[in-house]
């Protein structure tokens, strides 16, 4: 294969078939599909381990209906039952959330990849990619080796942020300068119980750029939930910045950090609802934002809110969706909603296809949170367990295109649906029940 044109003085790394790039839900998802399916797949990840939100991000609770979401999310499930590290089921309508833990579940989709022949690439950023008439022909990476770049027949991004997709110039529906803030992202962080009572002095607490917090009311929006070994998770919202901006960004971080510090000092000296936690220590804190929303890419279909309220039906269907509208204020630190509770809820409805083709889309796909939707739509189907079906069928589609030859666009899409209805996705609205069924 050809040396990078653009990038001459990179180092040629061997050719795949396929590049997923991002190792959360939905990559681990597509890659194994495509794997399974005989394509040379490779998954590429920024960070040390895969999952994402999470496990790097400490988020550790799968949202939604974790039944009937394809092949890949059963074998997670399964591994994460066996290793007595998940919640026992229930379904979506009695639980709307199933925890898990996150450390176990690095390993489990680490070995899960390995087992089923994806290519795992850790701390590796992709920068650039190149094009000829919208057809990906190269990716460039960026890791411990240098520059390198990839030769690549198809390119899945799965990144959160649309990163590769934007950089080749497809077109997004929340650029930076159009949106003023994203959804608030959350700050997940642990604590463990002592065998006696504890307070940690907050850090620089002297120079006044960390409170101590005095009333319930100086808190920010705060949940916290039980985990095994005498340890909670604490998850704090963490409004007003934007995750595709990278000064915001970090600035997101060092602010998230500092009023970590005053929510501990006060659920050491104060009982929080039901939760007494004098005893408990700080344990550690993720080393990422959980961010809910990135930047999206206009896809071949846009899915909309109106969509999901009206739990809309679609003949080139590849996921359903459940999950409440988890539309939040951007910027109150309170758990202030857009939508409220009593049309929060939804009935399960259909995602297309087309919502992962970039518009114009020759060989690649979109998975996972950067798929197109607006905001409302995109508050209800981010969640993990409708991204991995995204993923799934991301991968599935790719291996389509490329054992037919034919643009991604032109699959057919009767073909997909089949595979993935045998690969044990539920597709059909009537299999699933929220709290918006209109027959609840």
């Amino acid at each position: 294969p050809p040396r990078s044109t653009l990038f001459p003085y990179t180092t040629l790394f061997r050719s795949y078939d396929l590049a997923v790039i991002g190792g959360g839900i939905a990559g681990v998802s597509a890659a194994i599909a495509a794997s399974r399916n005989g394509i040379r797949t490779i998954l590429i990840e920024q960070f040390a381990e895969l999952g994402g939100v999470a496990t790097t991000g400490g988020t550790a609770a799968f949202c939604g209906e974790t039944k009937g979401q394809g092949f890949v999310f059963d074998a997670i499930i399964d591994e994460l039952e066996k290793l007595s590290a998940i919640a026992p089921y229930r379904p979506y309508i009695e639980s709307e959330a199933r925890s898990f833990d996150h450390e176990v579940l690095k390993i489990v989709l680490q070995e899960l990849c390995l087992q089923n022949k994806v290519d795992l690439l850790f701390h590796t950023r992709v920068i650039e990619a190149e094009l000829e008439d919208k057809k990906f022909t190269n990716i460039i990476l960026h890791n411990a080796s240098g520059l390198q770049s990839m030769p690549v027949k198809f390119v899945i991004d799965s990144s959160g942020e649309a990163s590769i997709a934007a950089n080749a110039g497809f077109e997004k529906l929340n650029e930076d300068n159009d949106v003023l803030y994203n959804l608030p992202m959350s700050l997940n962080f642990f604590m463990r119980k002592c065998d006696q009572e504890i307070i940690q002095t907050i850090p620089f607490k002297d120079l006044g750029v960390i409170q101590e917090f005095s009333n319930q009311e100086d808190l920010p929006a705060v949940s916290i939930w039980p985990q095994t070994h005498n340890k909670v998770g604490v998850k704090m919202k963490v409004p007003g910045f934007v995750s595709t901006n990278g000064a915001s960004l970090s600035n997101a971080e060092i602010s998230a950090r500092r009023k970590m510090w005053s929510v501990v000092n006060y659920l050491q000296r104060n009982k929080l609802r039901k939760f007494e936690l004098k005893q408990y220590k700080l344990d550690y804190a993720s080393p990422i934002l959980g961010i809910r929303e990135g930047r999206r890419i206009a896809g071949e279909y846009i899915l909309t809110g109106d969509d999901v309220k009206a739990g809309k039906q679609f003949n080139s269907a590849i996921a359903v969706g459940v999950f409440y509208l988890d539309y939040m204020n951007p910027t109150s630190e309170k758990q202030i909603y857009e939508i409220d509770w009593e049309n929060r809820h939804v009935p399960p409805y259909q995602i297309p296809f087309e919502c992962l083709i970039p518009k114009g889309s020759v060989n690649m796909l979109v998975a996972g949170r950067c798929f197109s939707a607006d905001r409302t739509a995109f508050s209800s189907a981010r969640v993990m367990t409708t991204c991995s079906m995204l993923g799934q069928a991301a991968g599935y589609g790719a291996a389509l295109s490329l054992f037919s030859n034919k643009t991604i666009k032109n699959i057919n899409y009767s073909e997909l649906q089949n595979i993935l209805l045998k690969n044990h996705g539920l597709l059909h609205t009537s299999e699933y029940k929220t709290l918006g069924s209109k027959n609840t």
